[in-house]
């Protein structure tokens, strides 16, 4: 996480809902040479608002809503909530109530817990695929992120942490190693936009930097300590800030 100036926030209270600009989502990515479905192309933008804090714990999810906003039918929304739904993001009480699941302490410890099992060991493996072009975008990436904390954008500091991390990971095929930590990430995100806009990140140690100076080094055990360290900071905000959150809100 990158340190230095502190993100200032309330002293007691997640963020204030903010709308979301209306987003227009099409079923015309490409992958591997074949159009993604368009179901697919939302579960990636939703995905985005979970890693980034776009989504409370305890929110309410409308389908009706979230398809106006994306500018597509409910059909793929409700397709790619079911999709978030088996990776955890998501509980479908019915078919008009899905809701972002509460954090608890247990399940947060938990979360951590296996951020710290499964991502040093992705950053190893991926050592040996991180080209000189690939430092220099995470050496970039890092500079955005001290500019989001400069100028207290939250979403684009979380957005600059999930890029620099899975820049890392990517390097090596996608595997089911990077699936899982994915699933990870959309269970932590939402809680962690509380977090970091309750208590911001003075004092945190730039495990960022180590982690760049261990790639340039081609040492492994380093890069997997500075992941560590990195997920490790995320558990001293925890103590810090205690499980605290805002209003839910109809998103």
């Amino acid at each position: 996480m990158a340190s230095t100036p502190r993100l200032d926030a309330p002293a007691a209270r997640a963020p204030a809902r903010r709308s979301i600009p209306r987003r227009q989502v099409r079923g015309t990515h490409v992958t591997d040479g074949e159009a993604a479905p368009l179901h697919h192309n939302v579960h990636t933008e939703l995905s985005r608002r979970f890693i980034t804090g776009g989504m409370a714990p305890g929110a309410r999810l409308s389908t009706r809503r979230l398809a106006e906003e994306l500018g597509v039918s409910q059909t793929p929304v409700r397709e790619a909530l079911s999709r978030l739904a088996a990776e955890g993001a998501v509980q479908i009480r019915s078919k008009r109530r899905v809701i972002v699941p509460e954090m608890t302490e247990g399940r947060f410890r938990e979360l951590l817990r296996c951020r710290e099992l499964l991502e040093p060991e992705a950053a190893i493996e991926a050592l040996p695929y991180i080209d000189a072009k690939r430092l220099k975008r995470l050496r970039q990436i890092d500079d955005a992120i001290g500019a989001a904390i400069g100028g207290g954008d939250l979403p684009a500091y979380m957005q600059g942490n999930f890029d620099f991390h899975f820049s890392i990971y990517d390097a090596r095929p996608r595997g089911i190693l990077h699936r899982l930590i994915e699933t990870l990430w959309l269970q932590f995100g939402p809680y962690m936009r509380i977090v970091y806009g309750r208590v911001g990140t003075a004092n945190l140690v730039d495990q960022h930097a180590l982690a760049l100076r261990a790639i340039a080094a081609r040492d492994a055990p380093g890069l997997g300590q500075a992941i560590r360290a990195d997920i490790r900071d995320g558990m001293g905000l925890i103590g810090e800030s205690g499980f605290v959150y805002a209003d839910a809100h109809d998103l």
